[in-house]
């Protein structure tokens, strides 16, 4: 028993992965995702220039 074989033994690396061949449905699905992407950034960005909604404070009940 020798000291190198104890401890964790380290993974084998994963091959790498190919890359896809794209058909014209992949490549329209991607670009619509980027679209909403940037168009979710545009609504952040809008949103935070913004203050909050409501400024309502404690809300009562009509009860008295």
């Amino acid at each position: 028993m020798s000291g190198r074989e104890g401890g964790k033994k380290k993974p084998l690396k994963a091959p790498k992965k190919e890359g896809k061949d794209l058909d014209e449905d992949d490549m329209a699905f991607k670009a619509k995702q980027k679209e909403q992407q940037k168009a979710l950034e545009a609504a952040k960005a809008n949103a935070s220039k913004k203050g909050p909604l409501v400024g309502g404070g404690i809300k009562k009940s009509g009860k008295k």
